[in-house]
């Protein structure tokens, strides 16, 4: 029998070589996100930076001869599994276990440890499995990150002049905004530049903040973070625009009126006030998110079931969950149940029931994903930690850790969505990601609770100080004392505000399915407002910037426009992640 021949590097896809530098490369990255994770409460999407420390170490060696070219295939199967790797923060390391170790002093060994966060993570897995077919193929939503990486891919794979120019606009793109976010690291320069105005007071308002508010309290501020320029010339004008009106609604109308009536409380004049405000404009956001995320796919499921043409057959059979993936799934859930029961003593039904929430938050995370680029992790787990404030209150293992089974699943599906929609770019399959993907759980399991534990050994005394302000750590560990009493113990006035946001959200995705597409693009997209609602205002700047940039460069010139603003954008979310692991690393290793 002859030996088939060796696949081209065009051909190769999932390979020992591929996954093992994916591996290796999560390795490496994991204990970045972990470390920034704790100290400022934001992670940072690996998988640019993945493909170019892999594509730059294969192809010195190819240079030198040793060892073939890594495909484009190849090196998207790499970014899968290095990603994987890396978000595994999402998992709980960086809040909800360290807030329940806060509150009750309880921990866990590190093989335990470890075993907790990969099934709550490998969940997410299969979520995003079942959704790809209706959130990629039918809605076709952007997923931001997943276009810049795969921009990032075909650019320095191909051979091409006009490739060889928009690598060119992508590095030098890089290059500015990792020269920005290392002056900004050094402390050069402030992190952002607050305007210097004053917000019109009345007399309610001045009683209760006497010092008057400035714009910079409320988050009013130009953020010289070009990542998030880069991620708003992705997304498009709409959310762009709907992220900014969100802004306003929330932080420059509601806030002012939230001090007013002793909803929340002012802070320091010469502070941002996010923390104290977001304890109340939290919940609108939040419900805005959750409701219309979820009409909008439960509207598409229906239109999709009333859809039998034979191609939509084809598709729905190689995407159902098959009997392998079923046992799969019901292995997971189970494990999941039994290791909520033993480690942390919570009913089983419950932590059934915090499972199937997962779902339901899954397909929210990745829809907000899908739109934005940001993945609400905290905001969905307040959900849950909401819910199970209501069956048990006081029951703080109960409210952090089934919080942390749904935010875990929900950000491991979104972070798989986010590489199939590279995947689809480029024409990889589907399968073979996710097994990448399995794999980069595995070992950011591993690594990532090794370096929770090397660094943080006693959490109650180490975080929420100077040193490590755990941001998430603290919100979480906040909504968990807050919510022991049960419903009772919201902020004064959040069922008002959850009661007007739910039907908004709801009006705004039926309109959005029922009207004709040339007036449904008018409308606001209402994951977007509610999103705004919950991220700091200068995010949302910062993004709405970009995308209107993007719109202006596409009006004045579209040919140049569709050339270069993604190879761009790309460039500015590569540069800037990449010079942020660079001064983690140093920070780690000193």
């Amino acid at each position: 029998m002859s030996r088939s021949a060796p696949l081209s590097a065009a051909t190769r896809e999932l390979t020992l070589r591929a996954v093992l530098t994916g591996l290796v490369i999560g390795a490496v990255l994991t204990p970045c996100n972990v470390y920034s994770g704790l100290k400022i409460g934001w992670s940072f999407n690996m998988s640019i930076a993945a493909g170019l420390l892999a594509f730059g170490f294969w192809g010195a060696a190819h240079r030198a001869g040793r060892a073939p070219s890594l495909g484009l295939l190849e090196n998207n199967i790499n970014q899968t599994a290095a990603s994987a790797a890396a978000s595994i923060v999402s998992g709980g390391l960086v809040a909800p276990i360290p807030a329940l170790t806060i509150l009750t002093g309880q921990t866990l060994a590190w093989p335990w440890l470890m075993l907790w966060v990969f099934l709550v993570s490998i969940l997410g897995v299969f979520v995003a499995a079942s959704l790809r077919e209706a959130m990629l193929v039918r809605e076709k939503l952007p997923f931001p990150a997943g276009v810049a990486t795969a921009e990032t891919l075909r650019e320095i794979h191909a051979r091409t002049r006009d490739a060889a120019q928009r690598l060119h606009a992508l590095l030098s793109a890089a290059g500015l905004a990792g020269a920005i976010k290392l002056i900004v690291d050094l402390g050069a320069v402030g992190p952002r530049f607050a305007l210097p105005l004053t917000f019109p007071t009345w007399a309610a308002l001045r009683a209760a903040a006497p010092g008057g508010i400035s714009f910079a309290n409320l988050g009013f501020a130009f953020d010289p973070s070009l990542l998030m320029l880069g991620f708003g010339a992705i997304i498009g004008l709409r959310a762009g625009l709907s992220l900014l009106i969100g802004t306003v609604i929330g932080w420059l109308v509601l806030s002012p009126l939230a001090i007013a009536h002793g909803w929340a409380q002012a802070g320091a004049a010469n502070e941002t006030w996010y923390e104290p405000l977001i304890t109340w404009l939290l919940w609108p956001g939040v419900t805005l998110l959750v409701v219309s995320s979820l009409t909008s796919s439960l509207l598409t499921i229906a239109a999709s079931a009333r859809r039998h043409r034979a191609e939509d057959r084809a598709r729905n059979a190689s995407w159902r969950i098959d009997w392998r993936s079923g046992v799969a799934l019901v292995a997971t859930a189970a494990a999941l149940t039994i290791a909520s029961s033993a480690f942390f003593h919570i009913d089983p039904l419950m932590a059934l029931l915090a499972v199937a929430l997962s779902f339901i938050l899954a397909i929210v995370a990745c829809r907000v994903t899908g739109e934005t680029g940001i993945t609400p992790i905290g905001a969905l787990g307040k959900v849950t930690q909401l819910t199970f404030g209501l069956i048990a209150p006081g029951n703080m293992a109960a409210n952090l850790m089934t919080a942390n089974v749904t935010g875990g699943a929900a950000g491991q599906s979104a972070d798989l969505m986010t590489d199939l929609r590279t995947g689809l770019a480029v024409g990889a399959t589907p399968r073979l990601q996710i097994i990448a993907q399995s794999f980069g759980i595995l070992i950011g399991s591993i690594v990532g609770t090794l370096c929770y534990l090397l660094l943080i050994p006693d959490p109650a005394t180490m975080l929420i100080t100077p040193q490590w302000p755990a941001p998430a750590v603290a919100t979480w560990k906040a909504v968990a004392q807050a919510l022991a009493q049960g419903l009772t113990s919201l902020p004064p006035s959040a069922l008002a505000a959850i009661a007007i946001a739910a039907p908004l959200g709801l009006a705004l995705a039926v309109a959005e399915h029922l009207l004709p597409e040339r007036y449904a693009r008018l409308l606001p997209s209402a994951p977007a407002l509610g999103l705004a609602l919950v991220i700091p205002a200068w995010n949302s700047i910062s993004l709405f910037l970009g995308s209107a940039v993007a719109a202006l460069f596409m009006r004045i010139n579209p040919t140049l426009a569709a050339r270069y603003t993604l190879p761009v954008a790309a460039g500015l979310v590569a540069g800037e992640s990449l010079m942020g692991i660079f001064t983690i690393a140093i920070h780690l290793f000193k």
